[in-house]
C-alpha cells in the first residue's frame, strides 16, 4: 500500500473506485448470489460466535467463582475458627495455671498461710473480688474445713488477676469436695437471693464438677446456662489431687454470647450465606437456621451430624474436626451449598460456613441471559439491514447485471476473502485461547492487513494484561486481608480503654501506639500485680511488619505472665530473656524498659534492657532524662544480667517513656526529632495530664515531620503519680501484705 500526497494507491478506496467503474460495465447477476451467500455465512458465523461466547462466559464464571469462594470463604472461616480456638486455648491455660498453683498449696499446707475469705458484699458489685459460697447445711464450724478454706484463699489474687485480663471470662473458681466454692468475678449482687440473704450454692451438683471428677483430668463442658447471670457459656474445669485424693476442682468459664450473635448475624437474606457451630458431640449449638438439619435443638433431641444419614455431610464434618477443609459442594435439605469447615481443636468443635450454590451461580446466569438478549437484538437489526440492502442491490443489479459479472466477482473476492478468514479465526477464539495471529491471507497490502496487524497486537496485549490483573488483584486481596486481621489482633492485645483504672485515684496513665506499617513491632502494657503494685512496660521489637508484630505478641505474653507472679524488674527481664532466647530461631530481639511502682510509697523499681532513657519530672520541676544502666536486649543471649535501680516519686511526679520512633522521627530534610526536642516539648506542658502530654507530643512530631513518611513505630506512655492520699483505701488483704513486707525488710 503506497501513498502519494492524499491519494492512497492500492488501498481499499482505490479498489472500490475500480469496482464501481467495472460494475458499470461488467456487473452480473452473480453479485446477487454472492451477496446472499455471504449474508447467510455471516449469520451462521454470528450464531456460532454467540454459542461460543455463552460457553466462554460459563467457563470463566465457574473458574472465577470457585477461586473467589476458595479464597474468601476459606479465609473467613479460618479467621473465625482461629479467634474462637485462641479464646478456648487461653481459657485452658488459665485453668491449668490455677490447677498447678492449687496443687502446690494443698500438697504442702505447712508452708502456706491461711487467708481469710470475705462473704459476698453488695457494695462490691461491679468490682472484681473473690467471694465464698457454701452448699446448704455446710458451715465453717469444723476446724478442718476452716483450715482448708484458708488454704484455698491463697488463690484469690491469681483468680482475680486471670479474670481481669479477659473480657470474655465469666468467672474463675475453686471448689472443695466439702461443698464450698470460691468465685472471682465482678457480680457480687448475683450471689444474693431476693430476701437479701447469700444464696446457697453446692458446686458438687454442677455438671462441670461431676465431669471433671469422673474424667480425672481437664475437661470442657457442653454449652450451659450460667446459674448467676442466665447467659450461655462453656466451662473448663480440672480436678486437683494430693496423695491420690481429690483436693479441689478449679475452673473458669466463658460467655459465648458474642459467638452466638456472630453466628445468628451470619445469615444474609437472598444470598444463602450462613455460619454454623457444631460441638464435640456433633450437635448444632449455634445456627441461624430455624428449620432443617442445622436447626438448634436440645441435646436430648439433637442429631449427631457426624453420624448423619447424609454421609457426605458426616464425612465432611469428620474431616473438618481434624483440619480446615477445601470448598466442597454438599446437598443439605434439598439444596446444594458450597461449604468450608475449620476445627476448634481445644474443645473439639467445628465452625462451618455455607454459601448457596444457586445464589452463587445467579450472576453468571444473569450475564448469559443479558448476552443472549443483546445477541438477539443485534441479529434482528442485522436482518432488517440485510433485507434493506438486498432490495436496493436487486434494483441496482437489474439495471447493470450484465456488466458487473466477471470483474465484480474477482474484486469482491479479493476484498472479502481475508475478512471471511479473519471472521472465522475470531469465531474460534474461546476462553482458553484468546490470541489472534497473523496469516499470509491477511497480507493484502491495504487497510485489511493493517487491521489484522492491529487486532493481533491488541489481542496479545490484552492476554498479558488480563493475566497481570488476575495475579496482582489476587495477591493484593490476600495481603490486604491478612494485614487487616493482623492489625486487629495486635490492637486488641494492647490496653486501649481509658481511663485505664477508673476506680483508682492515686495515679493516672495514658499510652498510644502508631505503627509505621499496617502492623508494628512496638508495644506497651500496664497492669496491677496487686492493689499496691503497678507494672509499666514499653518495648520495641527489631524490624517492622507482620514478623515484628508476631514476635511482639509472643514477647508481651511471656513478659506479662512472668511479671504477674510478682518478681522484681531485673528478675522479670532475666526470665523473659531466658524464655525468648532459647526459642529465638528468627534471631530477633526486643528492647524493654520495665518498672514496678509501689503506689502506697511512690517507690519505683525499674530495669532497662537496651531501651531509650526514661524521662522523670518531680513536683515543681522540669522533665529530665534518667540515664539508667542498660542491660543486653532481650533475645540476644540467654542468662544475661539486668541491673535494677530505684526512683522515689512524690505526689505530682510524672514518668514519660517511649520507643526510638520518637527521637528518630525524620523530616523531609533527613533531620531527626532528637532528645532535646523531646524534653522541650514535655516541658511546654509540665502540669498537663498524661493524655494531654501524649497529644501535645504527637502534634509536635507531626508539625516537625510534616509530609515525610513515618519509617518507624511511634509508641509513648505517660504516668502521673498522685500519691497515697489521693488513692482509694487499700483492701485488708493488701494492707496485711504491706505490713508483713515492711516487717521483713526491717
Amino acid at each position: 500500500m503506497k501513498r502519494f500526497k492524499s491519494l492512497v494507491i492500492g488501498g481499499i478506496q482505490n479498489k472500490v473506485f475500480n469496482l464501481i467503474l467495472a460494475t458499470i460495465i461488467l456487473m452480473t447477476a452473480a453479485f446477487s448470489s454472492v451477496a446472499v451467500y455471504r449474508n447467510r455465512m455471516l449469520a451462521k458465523v454470528s450464531a456460532d460466535t454467540n454459542q461460543r461466547q455463552q460457553e466462554a462466559i460459563q467457563d470463566v464464571s465457574d473458574t472465577v467463582l470457585t477461586s473467589m469462594l476458595d479464597s474468601s470463604l476459606s479465609q473467613k472461616t479460618q479467621m473465625e475458627a482461629t479467634i474462637a480456638e485462641d479464646m478456648f486455648h487461653d481459657l485452658q491455660v488459665r485453668v491449668e495455671m490455677m490447677g498447678e498453683y492449687a496443687e502446690k498449696v494443698f500438697s504442702d499446707p505447712d508452708r502456706v498461710q491461711r487467708i481469710i475469705i470475705d462473704a459476698p458484699d453488695l457494695e462490691k458489685d461491679g468490682e472484681i473480688s473473690a467471694q465464698l459460697l457454701m452448699a446448704d447445711g455446710v458451715t465453717l464450724d469444723d476446724p478442718v474445713l476452716m483450715d482448708r478454706v484458708g488454704l484455698m484463699g491463697n488463690l484469690m489474687d491469681m483468680m482475680t488477676s486471670l479474670y481481669s485480663v479477659s473480657d470474655d471470662t465469666n468467672s474463675c473458681f475453686i471448689a472443695l469436695p466439702e461443698g464450698v466454692i470460691l468465685v472471682a468475678d465482678d457480680r457480687s449482687s448475683s450471689k444474693f437471693a431476693e430476701d437479701g440473704s447469700v444464696i446457697k450454692f453446692d458446686p458438687r451438683t454442677r455438671p462441670w464438677y461431676r465431669q471433671a471428677v469422673e474424667a480425672g483430668h481437664l475437661i470442657f463442658t457442653d454449652v450451659e446456662v450460667d446459674l448467676f447471670t442466665g447467659e450461655i457459656g462453656i466451662v473448663c474445669a480440672m480436678p486437683v489431687y494430693t496423695e491420690g485424693r481429690l483436693a479441689a476442682v478449679v475452673g473458669a468459664d466463658l460467655f459465648l454470647t458474642s459467638m452466638r450473635d456472630r453466628v445468628m448475624n451470619s445469615k444474609i437474606n437472598g444470598t444463602g450465606t450462613f455460619t454454623v457451630v457444631i460441638n464435640q458431640q456433633g450437635h448444632v449449638v449455634f445456627s441461624p437456621a430455624e428449620t432443617g438439619i442445622f436447626q438448634v435443638k436440645d441435646s436430648a433431641e439433637a442429631e449427631n451430624l457426624r453420624r448423619s444419614d447424609n454421609t457426605k455431610l458426616a464425612g465432611f464434618l469428620m474431616d473438618a474436626r481434624q483440619s480446615q477443609t477445601n470448598v466442597k459442594v454438599i446437598n443439605v435439605d434439598g439444596e446444594n451449598y458450597y461449604m468450608v469447615g475449620a476445627p476448634m481443636k481445644t474443645v473439639g468443635w467445628v465452625l462451618l460456613s455455607a454459601f448457596s450454590q444457586d445464589a452463587a451461580n445467579r450472576p453468571a446466569a444473569m450475564l448469559e441471559e443479558k448476552n443472549a438478549e443483546i445477541q438477539a437484538q443485534a441479529a434482528s437489526e442485522y436482518r432488517e439491514s440485510s433485507k434493506h440492502s438486498q432490495t436496493t442491490a436487486f434494483v441496482f443489479m437489474l439495471t447493470i447485471a450484465v456488466c458487473m459479472s466477471i470483474v465484480a466477482h474477482a474484486s469482491i473476492k479479493r476484498v472479502v476473502e481475508p475478512l471471511n478468514t479473519m471472521t472465522k479465526r475470531i469465531a474460534h477464539l474461546t476462553g482458553k485461547n484468546l490470541e489472534f495471529k497473523m496469516e499470509d491471507t491477511f497480507r493484502t497490502g491495504d487497510e485489511i492487513e493493517e487491521l489484522a496487524k492491529s487486532f493481533a497486537e491488541q489481542s496479545h496485549k490484552t492476554i498479558e494484561y488480563v493475566e497481570t490483573i488476575k495475579t496482582v488483584t489476587a495477591e493484593k486481596e490476600r495481603i490486604g486481608t491478612e494485614l487487616a486481621l493482623a492489625k486487629d489482633i495486635q490492637e486488641s492485645m494492647l490496653p486501649h480503654d481509658f481511663p485505664a483504672f477508673p476506680d483508682r485515684t492515686d495515679f493516672d496513665i495514658y499510652a498510644s501506639m502508631d505503627p509505621a506499617k499496617e502492623v508494628g513491632g512496638d508495644f506497651y502494657d500496664y497492669f496491677l500485680i496487686d492493689d499496691d503494685h503497678l507494672c509499666l512496660v514499653i518495648a520495641d521489637v527489631s524490624g517492622k511488619g507482620v514478623p515484628a508484630a508476631l514476635f511482639m505478641m509472643a514477647s508481651k505474653i511471656i513478659l506479662q505472665s512472668i511479671a504477674i507472679l510478682g518478681n522484681d524488674p531485673g528478675q522479670i527481664l532475666a526470665r523473659t530473656n531466658e524464655n525468648i532466647s532459647t526459642r529465638n530461631d528468627a534471631e530477633m530481639f526486643v528492647t524493654v524498659w520495665l518498672g514496678i511502682l509501689e503506689l502506697s510509697t511512690g517507690r519505683l523499681k525499674a530495669a532497662n534492657a537496651g531501651h531509650e532513657y526514661p524521662a522523670f519530672r518531680h513536683p515543681q520541676g522540669n522533665y529530665e532524662f534518667f540515664k539508667d544502666k542498660h542491660g543486653l536486649v532481650i533475645g540476644a543471649m540467654a542468662e544475661a544480667p539486668y541491673t535494677e535501680y530505684e526512683v522515689q516519686l512524690e505526689p505530682g511526679s510524672r514518668i514519660f517513656v517511649y520507643t526510638d520512633g520518637l527521637p528518630e522521627a525524620t523530616n523531609k530534610d533527613t533531620e531527626m526529632f532528637g532528645a532535646d526536642r523531646i524534653l522541650n516539648t514535655l516541658n511546654e506542658v509540665p502540669e498537663e495530664k498524661p493524655e494531654a502530654v501524649l497529644e501535645h507530643m504527637r502534634q509536635a512530631v507531626d508539625a516537625f515531620v510534616q509530609d515525610a513518611e513515618q519509617f518507624d513505630d511511634l509508641t509513648m506512655l505517660c504516668l502521673e503519680y498522685k500519691g497515697p492520699n489521693a488513692a482509694a483505701p487499700l483492701s485488708t488483704e493488701t494492707a496485711e501484705k504491706k505490713d508483713t513486707k515492711e516487717a521483713d525488710n526491717v
